[in-house]
């Protein structure tokens, strides 16, 4: 596991939105008013949280990530307690305060971990003096910013978000929008957009396929230039749509759940934090799904910690499964081996009768990363690249033999010619082949390369070769 990824110390989170006090009042319920028929709650317990925008600012601080939090509060009491509340928790409030508006504060009375009802109180208005404030702040914490979050409910903070947009990119700081409407455009040019599953079928019209789901979603993507789109599809998991990848489906991690309070302030706030040290966007989605499953497994709005986080994807890239497996099923492995920081090296060949050349080979390649993938032609493959007399040893035979090697975690295969469409699906990091080749005429180079991947030419053991074997037995 990459621990480099959970170490925020020299990186700072901006995030702007709609903030609010979340105040519960707790209490038993033991009889019927007399005025009316309805329960009678006897207060004995108050609980103050911040909500909305200022919650994701608050999973960012309990993640260990320094963070400011913008956003538009009443000149009241409730923006002082949720001014403490943050500040107590590490998180820098640069607070607009409107005079006529109040601070956006949901009351839920609940009791017996039941909610009888809740009371909002809130205004909205849209006013250029509070558009141009709020730019002003958002202007003045850019450069100190490593990303930038937006986190739009819908109350009016964020209704010249465009502007905002254009102003941390002049300020080439990547943004990350949480959003809300039917209307995206408000957020072109973002760097990724993670609307949930129904937010996403507002927008594109009714997804019943997942085929639907991704011509639709990178249709979208392209629409409003976002370098990514990340749809959460609750139970169903979530999935990435990224400038020149495939999209990027995973299944959801939560074994049960108890309360998805908050859960989509988690994504976002784990994505961002993750994508900052990472810069790749397959493993911050990797990170905050895993986030996503732990906290929806908890009471209440949940957050996670670094270290929490950091046990989680330990136990994940501590895997068993190596040896001999199916690309489809290799994929999932890679996929695990990469979020957690290690480095997959990828080579191939027929390997028909092994050698102490090979054995040197593999070693070789094993050094220049933390996992060896070797993809074996089929029978078939081999048949029309060497001719009808070979394989001398059939696939399940050369693959076993492989398995056995110490510096091998994964033996997979392919029926074509060459491995370009196997190496285009698992994107390993580093592509290795052996012999007289040039970077430029190795099969794949041209892919892993664009990926940021490296491609290597190793030499072979003189003295060995799997033909000059055969001739000698008389095969």
């Amino acid at each position: 596991m990459n621990s480099s990824y959970l170490n925020f110390n020299d990186k700072h989170v901006l995030v702007v939105g709609d903030v609010m006090l979340d105040r519960y009042w707790h209490g038993g319920t033991s009889r019927i008013s007399p005025e009316a028929p309805v329960q009678v709650v006897k207060v004995s317990n108050i609980e103050d949280r911040p909500g909305g925008a200022a919650n994701v600012a608050l999973g960012l601080a309990k993640l260990g990530v320094p963070v400011t939090l913008i956003g538009v509060v009443g000149n009241d009491e409730n923006a002082d307690i949720l001014a403490r509340c943050l500040e107590k928790a590490g998180v820098n409030c640069r607070f607009v305060k409107s005079e006529t508006l109040p601070t956006i504060t949901k009351l839920r009375v609940m009791s017996r971990h039941q909610q009888l009802i809740r009371l909002d109180f809130e205004e909205r208005e849209d006013s250029l003096s509070q558009n141009e404030a709020l730019a002003k702040v958002v202007a003045e914490c850019l450069p100190q910013s490593d990303a930038v979050i937006f986190s739009d409910y819908a109350k009016g903070c964020l209704s010249d978000v465009q502007s905002l947009i254009k102003l941390s990119n002049d300020a080439n700081v990547p943004s990350f929008v949480d959003p809300k409407g039917d209307d995206f455009s408000i957020y072109q040019g973002a760097t990724l957009v993670k609307p949930n599953f129904v937010e996403f079928e507002t927008i594109v019209g009714e997804c019943a396929t997942d085929s639907f789901i991704q011509h639709k979603g990178e249709l979208l993507r392209k629409q409003f230039g976002w370098g990514a789109l990340l749809v959460t599809r609750g139970e169903d998991g979530l999935v990435l749509f990224e400038e020149g990848c495939a999209p990027l489906s995973l299944a959801t991690t939560a074994k049960e759940v108890y309360d998805v309070t908050g859960a989509g302030d988690t994504v976002i706030a784990v994505l961002t934090a993750i994508y900052v040290t990472s810069k790749r966007f397959n493993d911050a989605v990797e990170y905050a799904n895993q986030a996503a499953g732990f906290v929806v497994g908890k009471l209440g709005t949940a957050s996670i910690t670094a270290d929490q986080l950091a046990g989680i994807m330990y136990q994940r890239s501590h895997s068993t499964n190596f040896g001999v497996l199916s690309p489809v099923d290799l994929l999932e492995q890679i996929k695990l081996a990469q979020v957690s920081g290690e480095k997959v090296v990828f080579t191939n060949g027929c390997f028909d009768i092994l050698h102490p050349g090979h054995i040197a080979y593999m070693k070789q390649a094993k050094g220049l990363g933390d996992r060896l993938i070797v993809a074996v032609n089929t029978d078939a493959s081999v048949k029309r690249l060497k001719g009808e007399k070979r394989p001398i040893n059939n696939l399940a035979h050369r693959m076993a033999v492989l398995e056995g090697i110490g510096a091998i975690d994964w033996v997979t295969w392919f029926d074509e010619d060459t491995p370009k469409e196997l190496i285009e699906m698992l994107s390993p990091d580093v592509l290795v082949k052996g012999g007289d080749y040039t970077v430029e005429t190795i099969v794949g180079a041209s892919h892993v390369l664009k990926h940021g991947g490296e491609v290597k030419v190793l030499t072979f053991v003189d003295g060995y070769s799997t033909t000059s074997i055969i001739e000698k037995a008389n095969l």
